[in-house]
């Protein structure tokens, strides 16, 4: 996990580097007056941290009344605790229930967002531990995802089941699974469109999926994770609220945060939703991903 958090603290850099920055200019400034509040909210809004944890956070800092002059480090440390207490309830490893068989996991989320790679990780993860892993590349109709997943798959000796352009991604599904039973596998993931500008049609997609998977399995999907892409800031929250009215989300990944400067987001999707996050993502390579822990994830926004 050291390599990992080191990759997070690099990766989380420019979120760091602002928010650093940003907090030595306001409390040496002078004391806590409205001014200083009023600049410690943008530095927040700055970095997508969003309206609720936002208010949280200043609420407790003009409690506290630090005055100019007051030791950075001393306020970095409040300020951790104060953003790890917004976390931490949101820090949930995802647990694969074994007498589930097969266990299925729906992914949901925009074109962009790494999705489909996000799959291909998890699925070498898994396998890793042990389990039997499979895909079903539902988006059926952006060729792409159906040929990254069948590369994720041939390198890491995982099953795809596929079909032709265009199909019927319930259909898909249903067969898929009908196969991952027959082959005895643990885990299998379904990768799905992410055209949100067509919500309607998302919708009604998304939804007769779910129903033909309660037909192999009434309790199934077993877990609906969303992939948020860090860099897209607040419409990330946008994002999660907007599947969560499609289909049943209640898990996170959180990908791209190397490349971001708005790493607040996982605050916001925290506090306004209360939905798990159960791994962040800070490259293309599998070892790039890893569980999210609420003290890793601070220190690296911090730069402590």
């Amino acid at each position: 996990m050291s390599g990992f958090f080191q990759k997070l603290g690099f990766g989380l850099k420019k979120t760091s580097q602002n928010l650093s920055r940003g907090i030595t200019d306001i409390f040496t400034k002078e004391s806590l007056s409205d001014d200083v509040v009023t600049d410690l909210e943008e530095l927040l809004y700055t970095a997508d941290v969003g309206v609720k944890a936002t208010t949280e956070i200043v609420e407790k800092f003009t409690v506290r009344r630090f005055e100019k002059g007051s030791d950075i480090a001393k306020i970095k440390e409040e300020l951790s605790r104060d953003i790890v207490n917004i976390l931490k309830p949101s820090e949930q490893e995802l647990l694969i229930d074994k007498t589930k068989k097969p266990f299925v996991i729906l992914m949901v989320g925009v074109n962009g967002a790494g999705k489909t790679t996000t799959i291909g990780k998890l699925g070498k993860k898994f396998a890793e531990q042990g389990y039997k892993v499979s895909f079903i590349a539902a988006d059926t109709f952006r060729a792409a995802a159906v040929e990254q997943l069948a590369v994720w798959g041939s390198r890491h000796n995982l099953r795809v089941f596929s079909g032709p352009a265009g199909c019927d991604s319930a259909g898909l599904c249903y067969d898929g699974l009908k196969e991952a039973e027959k082959q005895g596998d643990d885990i299998v993931f379904i990768d799905t469109a992410g055209r949100l500008q067509n919500k309607k049609g998302l919708m009604e997609e998304l939804q007769k999926i779910v129903r033909v998977i309660k037909k192999i399995s009434p309790e199934a999907p077993h877990k609906t994770l969303i992939t948020i892409d860090a860099t897209t800031g607040q419409n990330g929250l946008d994002q999660v609220k907007t599947f969560k009215e499609l289909v049943d989300v209640n898990g996170v990944v959180v990908t791209k945060l190397d490349g971001s400067s708005k790493g607040g987001i996982l605050l916001a999707i925290a506090s306004e939703t209360g939905i798990p996050i159960h791994f962040v993502g800070v490259g293309e390579q599998a070892e790039d991903m890893d569980v999210f822990t609420a003290e890793d994830f601070t220190k690296g926004l911090l730069g402590l």
